[in-house]
């Protein structure tokens, strides 16, 4: 961790104040009042500031021994907007209120570009929650100026970005956490231990759902046109929120939440709500390590010009111990994980387990028998690696082979529902040079990663 190491001495200097004047310096510079000291502090930037931008934001301002100190957006916002940075400011504002420790507006440094965020060399850490196309760019830029990295899921909107995402956070020393967050309830661990431990038997297959049939999947249903291009509004710098991703004209409903449903920005419900539960079929088969290798998808996108991405969908893939996952896009979000000798079932979110036989709800695990640590939540084991250089329980690799998953089902369904052979070891699919061609897709100049 790069945590700035001034003295209180500096500390004092730095507010004007001398060591005849130790009573007016704040709470917050002396570690008291419910503030940890300042060299004992994670500073942290938030890049990406919707809802779930500050929502991570809100998680980490409630950890006692982190300071927020820049936001960053190509939204400004406005008055009576949620999104963007005047909305965060107020945000972070009231949140550190609600802590005990009230700060003022000045605390917050303001950034429209995330590259002079991170050119600032008392920033510790960063959380990225962007659109999905920025994830890779930002993520590479933040390891290579020595950040460590709190990341939303999809880890990146490509393949070969998420291998960069890898390679960047090896070579500079870096901890990253992919926001898996369902990777860190108990119930979702205390499953692994029961799975792990035989307690349905042998795991045969794993059911996945990921219905979309809630009202923003209506909207995204619904929104069969015209097409109506408009200005951007004054407040949006589009041309830099578009970055990376292909050229379009400005369509509101495209860009502060349906660019989820645009592959260009996003992979749909897939690589939406699909990273979490497939990072869990991940982790319980005890498959952090390995990958598919063989996956079939078949999809129907919604009969709207202005989103792509598929909205009806069933898919299949197998690991070579010749467990098979199977996934529709109905029932109840989650997992059921099936074995010869019964079942359990995980909700997302929140982790609710059900099982058959319901006994095994009530199973102790053993001391002498297979443990999996127990997280004391996402953000906080972020913050903990920060400190220790440990991997956090959804670290780059994590990330990088969950987001492989989705994309490759998601090739799978832009080719017709072929079936595609996956080559870990070498990071390419097998005998189709056309699918091979499509997980690469470029980014639109200048950027790159």
């Amino acid at each position: 961790m790069k945590t700035t190491t001034y003295s209180r001495r500096t500390f004092l200097r730095r507010c004007g104040a001398g060591a005849a004047a130790i009573s007016i310096v704040p709470a917050r510079v002396l570690g008291r009042g419910g503030w940890v000291a300042p060299s004992e502090r994670i500073t942290i930037g938030c890049i990406g500031l919707g809802s779930q931008g500050q929502g991570n934001m809100r998680n980490f301002i409630a950890q006692p021994d982190v300071e927020i100190v820049a936001l960053c957006d190509v939204e400004r916002g406005r008055e009576g907007f949620a999104k963007g940075l005047h909305a965060a400011v107020v945000t972070a504002r009231q949140q550190y209120e609600k802590t005990g420790r009230p700060v003022s507006d000045q605390q917050f440094a303001v950034y429209h570009d995330f590259r002079e965020l991170l050119a600032r060399p008392d920033i510790d850490a960063v959380s990225i929650a962007t659109p999905d196309h920025w994830h890779g760019i930002i993520t590479v830029a933040a390891a290579r100026a020595g950040k460590d990295i709190y990341c939303e899921k999809p880890l990146t909107n490509s393949i070969p970005e998420g291998r960069a995402v890898v390679d960047a956070v090896a070579r500079y020393g870096r901890v990253l956490q992919t926001g898996s967050h369902e990777r860190s309830n108990d119930t979702c661990r205390f499953a692994w231990e029961l799975v792990r431990n035989g307690r349905i038997g042998t795991l045969r297959e794993v059911e996945v759902r990921l219905p979309t049939s809630e009202p923003h999947h209506q909207r995204i249903r619904a929104a069969t046109g015209p097409v109506r291009p408009s200005e951007p509004p004054e407040t949006l710098d589009y041309e830099f929120w578009l970055g990376p991703a292909p050229w379009h004209p400005y369509l509101e409903e495209t860009t502060h939440f349906g660019w989820r449903f645009v592959m260009s920005t996003g992979g749909g419900e897939m690589t939406d709500r699909g990273a979490h539960v497939l990072d869990l079929v991940q982790f319980i088969h005890n498959n952090d390590t390995q990958m598919p290798v063989e996956l079939r998808a078949a999809g129907r996108r919604a009969a709207s010009p202005l989103y792509d991405a598929f909205m009806d969908f069933e898919f299949e893939f197998r690991y070579a111990d010749g467990v098979r996952v199977h996934g529709r896009s109905e029932g109840d979000r989650g997992l059921k994980l099936i074995g010869t000798r019964g079942w359990i079932f995980i909700q997302i979110h929140g982790g609710r387990l059900q099982a058959d036989p319901p006994s095994l709800l009530r199973e102790r695990i053993l001391p002498h028998e297979e443990h999996t640590e127990r997280s004391p939540g996402h953000h906080r084991n972020f913050l903990d690696c920060v400190r220790s250089r440990r991997k956090p329980v959804a670290h780059e690799w994590i990330g990088y082979r969950t987001a492989t998953i989705c994309h490759l089902l998601n090739a799978s369904m832009e080719l017709g529902g072929r079936p595609l052979r996956w080559d870990a070891e070498h990071e390419r699919i097998v005998g189709d040079s056309e699918a091979d061609r499509w997980i690469r897709r470029p980014l639109r100049a200048p950027w790159t990663i």
